[in-house]
């Protein structure tokens, strides 16, 4: 997770899953971050280099703010169990952004506007059991919803700074 000041505000970056046949997630709004590698030396050090393969972000020179509780992603057909990290990193400005093959769009948004009860939508998840899970509106509605895993997180992230997502969810 990463965030930046911008126009006053503070903001956080998504990316959009470039569409890949055999992707579980293919499409998915996300965090940038992907799989530990063998040479990477730990979960955080895999986020840093995947956030740099995939957005052309250096954070070796961010503000680390912390790391978000662990999850246990959903066991796709053929995928492993996957526990999934999130760090929170802090520039001290929005970069270019260099997206490579993996990612079909990034930007930043407002966290604010997370906040918006009109934002928050059901999401049915088609790909999974059909039942509608949490969501928020981050840009076209047909493309851009944050849900699953990257909801959680900010469930997450949202509760460590008092303001649960859950009070904003009720309010919709």
């Amino acid at each position: 997770m990463v965030l930046c000041r911008r126009n006053g505000e503070p903001e956080v970056l998504f990316i959009e899953r470039a569409e890949r046949r055999g992707d579980p997630w293919s499409g998915h709004m996300a965090f940038p971050g992907g799989r530990v590698e063998q040479a990477d030396p730990d979960a955080r050090r895999a986020a840093e280099r995947e956030t740099f393969e995939e957005v052309g972000l250096d954070l070796s020179s961010a503000e680390r703010l912390g790391r978000l509780d662990d999850l246990h992603g959903h066991r796709a057909p053929g995928v492993p169990e996957l526990v999934i990290s999130a760090f929170v990193y802090h520039l001290p400005g929005p970069s270019e952004l260099v997206l490579n093959h993996e990612v079909r769009e990034a930007f930043w948004f407002p966290i604010a506007s997370l906040l918006d009860s009109e934002r928050h939508v059901d999401y049915p998840a088609y790909q999974l059991d059909g039942l509608p899970y949490p969501g928020i509106l981050v840009g076209d509605p047909e493309r851009h919803v944050v849900w699953g895993l990257t909801y959680r997180f900010l469930e997450f992230f949202f509760e460590v700074i008092g303001r649960p997502l859950q009070a904003v969810r009720n309010a919709s």
